[in-house]
């Protein structure tokens, strides 16, 4: 998680309070700083101040969403401008919630929590059950019919992933980048053995049928 903010008071309050929430934190006082981290590796969730040195935070969420790269990364914007017109303004930049200052830590850690949930369940706790197929990343639980199934990390993430996102194609590229990270250099190809280890695994409760090979395309869960 990165959080974008100038006011050094205010950074430390909201990057200690999402520290005790569990989230890994880093840290930027500019658009240009938080551009940096981002090249360098892609948050989870960017929490955004409007008002920031140089670059507003509402012309930082317009590049960002224009880019490729960064168009589903999920931004909550945290700010004292707590205008209607303002608020319009953020979202219409595209912002995934818009939260004003003084704020509530205990309220800002549930709106990234719903922000995740809805932008990229992969990264939230709540348990996904698919034709019997049950996951539950808190416990960190994979059952097939109430038959417990063994997962290495790397499989783990995968089919969380792919549960998360049914019915939808994913190639070789898109699926590195979601499971192990933009900032991880891994051949393409290696994604191919994950999913033969994966299918290994499901074979014994008949889940493995779940995952389709698109020829020419990549990869996808089976949402019927």
């Amino acid at each position: 998680m990165l959080v974008v903010e100038d006011e050094p008071q205010i950074q430390e309050l909201v990057a200690v309070n999402l520290e005790h929430s569990g989230h890994k934190v880093l840290r930027a006082a500019s658009a240009e700083e938080a551009e940096a981290a981002i090249k360098a590796a892609l948050p989870d969730v960017l929490v955004l101040d409007w008002m920031l040195p140089g670059e507003s935070g509402l012309a930082f969420a317009r590049r960002l969403r224009a880019d490729e790269r960064t168009r589903e990364l999920p931004i909550l914007m945290l700010t004292a401008r707590a205008m209607e017109q303002d608020k319009l303004a953020g979202l219409e930049a595209g912002a995934d919630d818009y939260l004003t200052k003084p704020f509530s830590p205990k309220e800002l850690a549930a709106r990234i929590k719903a922000v995740l949930r809805r932008r990229a369940p992969q990264l939230a706790d709540d348990p996904v059950e698919i034709q019997g197929l049950r996951l539950d990343p808190a416990s960190r639980r994979v059952t097939g019919n109430d038959r417990k199934i063994d997962l290495a990390p790397s499989e783990f993430r995968l089919l969380h992933f792919l549960m998360t996102h049914p019915g939808r194609v994913y190639t070789r590229a898109q699926l590195l980048d979601h499971v192990w990270g933009d900032h991880v250099f891994i051949e393409e190809r290696t994604v191919d053995v994950h999913i033969r280890r994966l299918r290994k695994s499901l074979a014994p409760t008949g889940h493995d049928r779940l995952i389709d090979t698109v020829r020419g395309s990549g990869y996808c869960l089976r949402a019927d």
